[in-house]
């Protein structure tokens, strides 16, 4: 007997752009909808969700990173999830799950994406794939869960066909 397969509920990511350093490519916020919706479709999430994300520049990035991580630099992406132990808030006028909100800078992301000889687009989806795994409970502190998260990371990548063109080495500044 097979089980019955369940669809996921509806997604809704609100996409705010606070930058003026960087243009917007057309299709990207399309694309950061598809990346929320492949990390939620391999996590099994099935429930209604809502997720922000915010695109800024370095000296807003900067600013938030200093306020709530106590770190004077900034950042290519930050979370901020709302919920804890897969229990999270709830928008009672639509029962979805608030995951929380993505916060990317732009300016990090471009200058990422020329490090690793890769386009905006699949650094934008990277850091978005990476946030997400971060508002449902994942963390990269420890060795096996850092490879466990950047495998989680790399497949949401082929799925969109945005395969890694390089390796990553990360430096210290970078974990």
């Amino acid at each position: 007997m097979r089980r019955p397969i369940r669809i996921m509920e509806k997604i809704r990511v609100m996409i705010d752009n606070r930058q003026k350093a960087v243009k917007i490519p057309t299709g990207l916020r399309m694309l950061v909808r598809r990346c929320c919706n492949a990390v939620l479709r391999m996590e099994h999430f099935t429930e209604s969700a809502e997720i922000s994300v915010i695109f800024v520049d370095n000296d807003q990035i900067h600013k938030l990173n200093k306020q709530y991580r106590d770190v004077d630099a900034p950042t290519d992406v930050l979370s901020f999830p709302m919920g804890e132990d897969g229990v999270y808030d709830t928008d009672y006028s639509n029962g979805a799950k608030v995951l929380g909100d993505i916060v990317i800078s732009m300016e990090k992301a471009v200058e990422q994406a020329e490090r690793y000889g890769h386009g905006l687009e699949r650094e934008v989806g990277y850091l978005t794939a990476h946030s997400m795994l971060h508002l449902l409970g994942y963390d990269h502190e420890e060795g096996i869960q850092r490879v466990h998260m950047r495998e989680k990371e790399e497949q949401v990548m082929a799925e969109l066909g945005l395969p890694s063109s390089s390796s990553y080495v990360l430096d210290e500044d970078d974990i």
